[in-house]
């Protein structure tokens, strides 16, 4: 939602006011300077936020975010008595909403989804595929190696470095075989799980696995893993995908990626999908 934005500098010391394409206001705490009195920009801050709260549903804003730095926590409970609640927390500040539109908040959730990504390493050459079994769990069952994305990394790049990681096994990226999707999942504080399977060709062959991590690491016969019992689920129902694209092309199971430029300047997306038939890729209107 693009609507009027503008920028008020400063106000009151305590803030640097800035604007937001959500036709709201983003507060960013300042730090005091050193003589100034706890209680006094306290009291400074609620005054501000209480004037100008009343300026802003004048103006038709309809929502206010608050920035504050962990060593300014003190000012929340400032906020949250004029009526600002918790957005979310990141290491080192967080962030406060106040929502001056009619009816319920309408402003965007944060932190609902965890991304874990594992890698199907199959070697072609002789049909195996590496798995590990996790050390520590109640259950030693048979699963690809992998582990949550890190912030910013793209899904291929997390496939190769956690089955390196776990197994010592070099890889490279081929496409996505698989996606699930688990609401109120515990390992994910009760959010929402997406876990991807990607389909790794290795480069290396030596396994050399993290014991901190793994209690056991081998390469087993693609069909051995698709027909065992001691397998987890997604595990088995994955290796029997595999086992079709192995004998009958993998063009028939997998999603590939390629990259765009995005609509902002400087950026780029990934785009993950089947594969076009040559025919329809220079299709023009």
């Amino acid at each position: 939602m693009r609507l009027k934005t503008y920028v008020i500098k400063r106000c009151a010391r305590l803030v640097t006011l800035l604007s937001l394409n959500y036709s709201g206001a983003l507060l960013r705490r300042r730090t005091p300077s050193a003589g100034s009195g706890r209680e006094s920009v306290s009291s400074s801050l609620s005054l501000f936020l209480s004037d100008s709260v009343k300026q802003w549903r004048e103006e038709g804003r309809i929502a206010v975010w608050l920035h504050v730095p962990i060593l300014q926590s003190r000012l929340i409970a400032t906020a949250a008595a004029q009526g600002f609640t918790f957005h979310h927390a990141e290491s080192d500040s967080s962030t406060l909403t106040l929502w001056l539109g009619e009816g319920p908040s309408r402003l965007p959730g944060y932190a609902t989804h965890q991304i874990g990504v594992a890698g199907a390493v199959l070697d072609e050459s002789t049909g195996k595929v590496l798995v590990v079994q996790d050390r520590n769990r109640t259950v030693n069952a048979w699963k690809f190696p992998g582990g949550l994305s890190n912030p910013g990394e793209d899904i291929g790049d997390t496939a190769v470095r956690e089955v390196f990681e776990e197994t010592g096994i070099k890889s490279e990226f081929k496409s996505i075989l698989s996606v699930r999707q688990q609401h109120r999942h515990p390992g994910a504080f009760g959010k929402s799980d997406m876990y991807i399977i990607c389909r790794l060709e290795p480069s290396s062959f030596t396994i050399s696995f993290c014991q901190q991590e793994c209690l056991r690491c081998e390469w087993m016969d693609l069909d051995e893993l698709a027909r065992t019992k001691h397998a987890t689920p997604i595990t088995s129902n994955v290796a029997k995908l595999l086992c079709y694209g192995y004998r009958e092309g993998f063009d028939k199971i997998d999603i590939t990626m390629k990259e765009f430029p995005a609509v902002y300047a400087g950026l780029f997306y990934k785009l993950y999908h089947r594969e076009l038939p040559e025919s329809y890729r220079n299709i023009t209107g």
